[in-house]
């Protein structure tokens, strides 16, 4: 493992008491972990002009230049190598003098400087005159320290997002001048949860939510109608959470700033996910919630693919008071749109076919209520890691082939050469650059299946967590609207493909699928159990 020393200075003492020194250590830490390395001594220059002093007058440098010739450490980082200093008649052949001594030198943000040839010469030397390029460093330290201060839980400026205000707490900048932080405004955070909650619970799209605030007299904040974008960009933003974010940057949770809780903001962002153009194909969100249909979005031909649409006619039978009945169709968009070619029925009525899936619903919430709780989440568990150990053998298996296979490729570049083997130098050279890569991948694919193998005590926790939720749809399926219940039935049910005669062939949620398999286990070992 490669040793390390990192330098952070600043030509300010009230910068680094503050918030510079800070950004450097966290930036330097962060960029040797990635990479394995191991930071044996940290050295801090406050108020240190890398211009003004020579390397002579500098402890730290003097400091890193013998430990250097003790051959104390492997490498030198800094967050941009003007840290180590400015003077273009010294700082250039001390960094050069590091690296010919077997020290690399290493920047967070440049990279590492080499001096394998001219050009690395003339760019080490170039760097510490170019004055153009300061502009841009000063920019990027400004930018981190922003990046820290987010982190640190702080607001760092910006317009004041709806559902919060601006307030004065006492905090100040480096000029001591008070700045601004922000605070929850209930006015606003009660529209701000009602947005959320249409969302997930009802599944409504931000358009719907625009016309639904509009309808109800609830101005923005400007006093003016709300605007889809508006709504759209609202339910992506991770502030209402409690989390501070400056580009890159994200604070922990601020829970005097949360309004919206994890669970719905992570329902509300696979809903905008699943309804996404890119992922049509394979929705685990109703594609709207409007009308009375429960299926609309995630229901397919099965004799063609095609999506079936909703058609309604008012034509047909007639009520006691001369008012006629609205049929309600699923019609299959090849027959009725694009006049394609598929042997299935052209339309399936709503109503029985809905009637179809919500007894099904019902079913599997019966079933999940009749057993205890314990002994489904044990044995979904059970279930999960017994498969997660049968996939893992298999990974090792398929690598452990693949890396005999490589050995025994390798063996025949003698036989290669000599002219001896079946492959010449060039076609196996190939052969063994390819199983080389699978070899790769596989071993890729084995860390990763070793990694969750080793996580599946976790796996309580989520299953828990996902026991509870159907019990919750359980209780709030019964009473709950048309809306409410097309959002149920989309996390339960992935797709659902119609055949004629209302065949109908279901693909639930992986999750839903689990917990029935599991429930199977159970009911089979009840029955085989003696009274």
């Amino acid at each position: 493992m490669n040793k390390v020393y990192c330098l952070y200075r600043v030509s300010d003492r009230g910068q680094g008491e503050k918030n510079d020194i800070p950004m450097q250590r966290i930036a330097c830490r962060t960029f040797a972990q990635e990479r394995g390395w191991e930071i044996i001594k940290e050295l801090t220059e406050k108020g240190v002009s890398g211009y003004k002093l020579t390397m002579q007058q500098r402890d730290a440098i003097l400091k890193i230049r013998e430990d250097a010739l003790a051959g104390k450490f492997d490498i030198l980082l800094v967050y941009m190598f003007d840290r180590i200093g400015r003077r273009d008649d010294e700082t250039p052949f001390v960094v050069e003098w590091l690296t010919r001594n077997g020290v690399a030198v290493w920047s967070v943000c440049e990279g590492e400087q080499r001096f394998d040839n001219h050009v690395d010469k003339l760019t080490n030397y170039i760097r510490y005159w170019q004055a153009d390029g300061e502009s841009q460093k000063i920019s990027a330290r400004t930018s981190n320290s922003m990046g820290v201060l987010t982190q640190e839980g702080c607001f760092t400026g910006g317009l004041c997002a709806y559902g919060y205000q601006y307030v004065k707490l006492g905090r100040t900048n480096r000029r001591k001048q008070e700045v601004f932080d922000l605070a929850i405004c209930e006015e606003e955070a009660f529209v701000v949860r009602l947005i959320f909650r249409l969302a997930a619970d009802e599944g409504y799209g931000a358009q719907r939510i625009a016309n639904h605030l509009n309808a109800k007299g609830i101005k923005n904040r400007s006093g003016k109608n709300w605007h889809p974008a508006s709504i759209q960009g609202m339910l992506k933003n991770i502030l209402y959470t409690g989390i501070l974010r400056s580009g890159e940057s994200r604070s922990e949770v601020q829970e005097h700033l949360r309004i919206i809780d994890d669970k719905t903001f992570v329902t509300v962002q696979e809903m905008l996910a699943a309804r996404s153009r890119k992922q049509e194909a394979i929705r685990s969100k109703p594609l709207n919630t409007r009308g009375k249909s429960l299926l609309a979005g995630n229901i397919f031909c099965g004799h063609c693919g095609a999506r079936l649409c909703i058609t309604t006619s008012g034509k047909g039978r007639r009520r006691q008071d001369g008012t006629d009945v609205v049929r309600m169709r699923y019609t299959c968009q090849t027959k009725s749109r694009t006049h394609g070619e598929c042997d299935g029925q052209t339309g399936y009525t709503v109503e029985k076919l809905d009637a179809m899936i919500d007894s099904i619903i019902r079913g599997i919430f019966s079933r999940v209520r009749s057993l205890n709780r314990k002994d489904v989440v044990n044995a979904c568990v059970d279930n999960d890691l017994n498969a997660k150990k049968v996939f893992l053998r298999k990974v090792q298996k398929d690598y452990e082939k693949a890396e005999k296979d490589l050995q025994r490729l390798k063996s025949e570049i003698v036989n290669a050469l000599t002219g001896a083997s079946a492959f010449s130098p060039e076609l196996l050279n190939n052969v063994i650059e390819e199983q080389s890569q699978r070899c790769e991948e596989l071993r890729a694919a084995l860390n990763k299946a070793e990694k969750e193998y080793a996580e599946s005590d976790s796996q309580l926790e989520v299953r828990s967590q996902q026991y509870d939720d159907l019990l919750e749809w359980s209780a709030a399926y019964e009473t709950a609207s048309v809306s409410a219940k097309k959002v149920i039935v989309a996390r339960m049910i992935e797709r659902v493909d119609v055949y004629r005669g209302y065949q109908l062939k279901l693909k639930l949620n992986i999750s839903i699928e689990q917990f029935l398999v599991s429930l199977e286990n159970i009911e089979v070992q009840e029955k085989k159990s003696p009274a």
